[in-house]
């Protein structure tokens, strides 16, 4: 079950309330990304970037349910305008993203590391033969490698987690990724890369709990 404590998501799993992958990434966000952020919303407008970020969400929130369903074989449609934007882009997934996936293990699959932290990975699959954890992500514009490491950190939380629970060994993450002008890019890591990644998510886990405990 989710649930929000001071505003934050939480996992109640068996008897600890564990804080989701995405809280711990938005709390350890370096100062350098934070201050980034602040100035593009006063560059815009609190406004617009209020509207923009909204605008953002919805769109992959439809756009994730829409390829929920079809994974699942039941098809879903959305008519507002959003939804039709969502629907394209959930096409173009599903084309150049999808076509490469030959077997479904898990579909918006609540994972958990022990005492640390949890979260919902959209996809768990064989992919050109490999097993991955996989990720849906919507954007506004095409992105540079560079610019998705907290989406590479989410990942490879992810493949802890179920490596460490189902005594897997998957070294393997895909980000499908389509911009609203239905442009496709898919990421991968694995291997070194993979194990980058979870050491730096470690040190993230590491940066978030000190930063919870009491101070005197």
């Amino acid at each position: 079950m989710r649930e929000l404590i001071e505003g934050k998501r939480h996992y109640a799993i068996d008897q600890d309330k564990l804080p989701s992958v995405t809280t711990i990434i938005s709390a350890t966000q370096s100062a350098e990304k934070r201050q980034k952020l602040a100035d593009w919303r006063k560059r815009v407008g609190e406004d617009s970037a209020t509207r923009i970020v909204d605008s953002a969400g919805a769109r992959g929130t439809a756009m994730h349910k829409i390829l929920e369903e079809y994974i699942k074989g039941d098809g879903y449609m959305d008519l507002t305008t959003v939804g039709q934007e969502a629907h394209n882009m959930a096409k173009v997934v599903i084309e150049q993203g999808l076509s490469n996936v030959t077997e479904v293990f898990g579909l918006e699959a609540t994972l958990y590391y022990p005492g640390l932290y949890a979260g919902a990975t959209d996809l768990i699959a064989l992919h050109k033969g490999d097993l991955a954890i996989c990720d849906f992500k919507q954007t506004n514009k095409p992105k540079k490698r560079e610019w998705i490491e907290d989406y590479c950190v989410q990942l490879a939380a992810y493949t802890m987690a179920h490596n460490y629970v189902y005594k897997t060994n998957i070294s393997k993450g895909v980000i499908m990724m389509c911009s609203k002008d239905n442009y496709y890019q898919e990421f991968i890591i694995q291997g070194l890369e993979m194990k980058k990644y979870m050491h730096q998510w470690l040190k993230r886990i590491d940066q978030y709990y000190e930063e919870q405990r009491p101070k005197d």
